[in-house]
């Protein structure tokens, strides 16, 4: 550190165009440095041309010795040689960091949890910034749309290399994309955002750091969708395509020599059988195959590369190759480790926030959380935040459920409605969220946007229990028996099962849920189980009701139809429709055909991403998809609230958050590469 200490003496007395390196500038003290074409980094030549100088490239001493332990990596090159020839310049908040020190994490389980702590590492083709407004640079170098929407293409960064030092280059775009994403024997079912209104999209290499998205039809969120996603839209083609049959002839026989099946079987030990890019490595899914393997983890682009892995947690060491540098010149991140453990008890969790064991946690946390976390900030050495949200507490009935006399009176918009007005949102906000929150009904978008009617905020959520019964009575929802709790049209039993993991929404909320329903006569069970354990019976068709929370930003509905589409999300969140997801999935072939609302939602959803958003179309169709939404109360929203956001003293360059929220951790926590322990 000195030596930028004594050279920012020397810069204070020198102008602009005399800096021999490049000025230690920050967020909080530009020196006069011009602001660059996007907030909080630079491209290399922009920053010296602005800061008149010539940047110096410096590296973590300890460099070394971390590469040393992963394995299959060589020997490092000079740094030259592992940076980009244009490496993204950063701009610390507070001041320039300085190396060493191990970030402890804490998580749920094995990919369970982990999403916080994954962006702290994460990388894609672009993000937002700080404004969660403006797309900027990351993995790629710029960007051009064509005149309608239908091509997109980036440019990457020349010199880019891999955490094992290959390079990096359009190849590995389209590797993913068609050898991955569009391989059924990878990914089952391709996802909405690799596909435009259905149909696939083509990707062209000209050259190698220029990747071509042809679309058949306008998509402008695309864009978005690489700004907000954790599935990143590139892997090592020179790694995972040794063991792809369409790239290598061999690699049946290459994989059967290391233990696996085949080709396929091998790329899923390495990369999993989802998007989701926090899937057990082969350290923890095939320990008895590591000897044999060419590297113990899929090569990296992100800050941190996992060294280690098992049921108890993971630990990562610096990407030697990180395509990130400060001001001053010094290669990104700043800490040399991560360590990461699984806790998934709350009590478990809250106790060693409590005691400061934890450097940064927002996931899983919820204002319930917050009294007991103020209060202890002083003994555990901490900050709480306490931040926005923008998605909430969300109700779902199984509406095909595999008990058909369930089906029924689920998929009855009466029942759900009754449910709706009988939960007390104010009760709810005054108990467990300290009357910080507001009563909001579910709409599909959050904030919301300009286009919709502000009644639908607001619709089937004022509390109303003698309304609730008359039209559960309607429904034919009625005490048969005389036993004081309504039975099924049949005369059974009604009992709702309500299934809940602290992950998913605070259990304080769903006990209130419960018995306000039992004030209206509807006989509940209350259960925590895990947050896989719910995924697994929400997967499976188990549950009579879904407990999470849910909504989106705009920028990210433009992108990704998951939330207007059956099951309405992706395996780690909340979903409903199983069997309608099937019956489009299968194209009518099996499953429950959904009603007319639900088709119309489907082709929307598909226009909607079609025309450029803030046009009179599109303002029209995204207001016919929330009052779809809305009026048929698919899912029911309780109170939007604030979250904290927890992070360690000795943690510093950690901004003020905008928001806590799920919707937005692919681009929070804002630049963790600049992080730094100052312990």
């Amino acid at each position: 550190m000195k030596r930028y200490l004594l050279s920012g003496v020397a810069m204070l007395v020198l102008p602009a165009a005399a800096y021999a390196n490049c000025p230690a500038i920050t967020m909080g003290d530009s020196m006069g440095v011009a602001a660059g074409a996007f907030p909080q980094q630079y491209e290399l030549s922009e920053f010296e041309a602005a800061a008149g100088c010539s940047m110096e490239f410096s590296e973590n001493p300890a460099i070394g010795d971390l590469n040393a332990r992963i394995a299959g990596n060589p020997a490092l090159p000079p740094l030259a040689d592992r940076l980009p020839s244009e490496p993204l310049v950063v701009v610390p908040y507070d001041s320039v960091g300085h190396y060493g020190g191990t970030f402890d994490a804490l998580s749920n389980a094995t990919e369970a949890g982990t999403s916080d702590f994954l962006s702290v590492r994460h990388v894609n083709l672009v993000r937002y910034s700080d404004d969660l407004q403006t797309i900027v640079p990351n993995v790629a170098k710029s960007w051009e749309w064509n005149a309608d929407y239908t091509q997109l293409t980036f440019h990457l960064r020349a010199g880019h290399k891999w955490s094992d030092g290959q390079p990096f280059t359009s190849a590995d775009v389209k590797f993913w994309y068609d050898n991955l994403m569009m391989d059924t024997n990878v990914i089952e079912k391709a996802k909405d955002y690799v596909l435009v209104g259905g149909e696939p999209m083509t990707v062209d290499t000209p050259d190698e750091t220029t990747v071509v998205f042809n679309l058949p039809a306008p998509k402008p969120g695309l864009l978005a969708h690489f700004a907000t996603s954790y599935a990143q839209g590139f892997q090592p083609m020179h790694f995972l395509g040794q063991f792809h049959p369409a790239i290598n002839a061999d690699a049946d026989a290459l994989a059967q020599s290391m233990g696996f099946e085949n080709g396929y079987d091998a790329i899923k030990a390495y990369y999993g059988s989802s998007d989701w890019t926090d899937t057990p490595s082969p350290m923890l899914n095939s320990p008895d195959k590591l000897a044999a393997l060419p590297a113990h983890a899929v090569p990296t682009l992100e800050s941190h590369f996992v060294v280690n892995e098992t049921t108890e947690g993971r630990h990562f060491v610096a990407n030697p190759y990180f395509h990130m540098v400060d001001t001053t010149g010094q290669q990104l991140p700043y800490i040399n480790e991560m360590d990461e453990i699984y806790a998934n008890d709350h009590e478990v969790r809250l106790l060693k926030l409590i005691n400061g064991e934890v450097d940064y946690k927002a996931q899983s946390l919820g204002l319930p959380d917050a009294p007991i976390l103020l209060e202890n900030q002083g003994s555990g050495d901490y900050t709480l935040q306490i931040a926005p949200r923008i998605s909430m507490p969300t109700v779902s009935f199984n509406v095909t459920h595999e008990d058909e006399a369930k089906r029924a009176v689920f998929g009855d918009v009466n029942f759900r409605k009754a449910m709706s007005i009988a939960i007390d949102r104010n009760e709810i906000n005054e108990t467990a969220y300290f009357g910080q929150g507001v009563a909001r009904q579910y709409i599909g978008f959050s904030p919301v946007p300009s286009f919709v009617d502000p009644m639908w905020a607001t619709y089937a959520a004022e509390y109303d229990p003698e309304g609730a019964k008359a039209l559960l009575d309607g429904a034919g929802v009625v005490d048969v028996d005389g036993d004081g709790m309504r039975d099924l049209p049949g005369g059974a039993k009604l009992i709702i099962n309500m299934q809940f993991a602290q992950q998913g929404l605070p259990g304080q909320v769903v006990e209130l849920i419960s018995q306000q329903w039992a004030e209206v006569g509807i006989q509940t069970t209350v259960k925590e189980v895990t947050p896989d354990e719910y995924r697994s019976a929400q997967s499976s068709n188990q549950l009579d009701v879904g407990l999470w929370e849910k909504s989106q930003p705009l920028a990210i509905v433009l992108g990704n139809n998951e939330l207007w589409v059956p099951p309405f999300e992706n395996y780690f969140a909340h979903r409903s429709g199983m069997l309608w997801a099937e019956w489009v999935d299968s194209n009518g072939a099996s499953g429950v055909e959904p009603p007319d609302y639900v088709k119309g939602l489907i082709a929307d959803i598909n226009a909607f991403q079609s025309t450029p958003v803030g046009t009179p179309e599109s303002d029209a169709i995204g207001a016919r998809m929330a009052e779809a939404m809305t009026s048929n109360l698919l899912f029911i929203g309780t109170v939007l609230s604030s979250g904290p956001i927890y992070h360690a003293n000795a943690l510093k360059n950690f901004p003020e958050f905008k928001t806590e929220s799920y919707e937005y951790y692919r681009t929070y926590p804002y630049l963790g590469a600049q992080w730094y322990l100052d312990e």
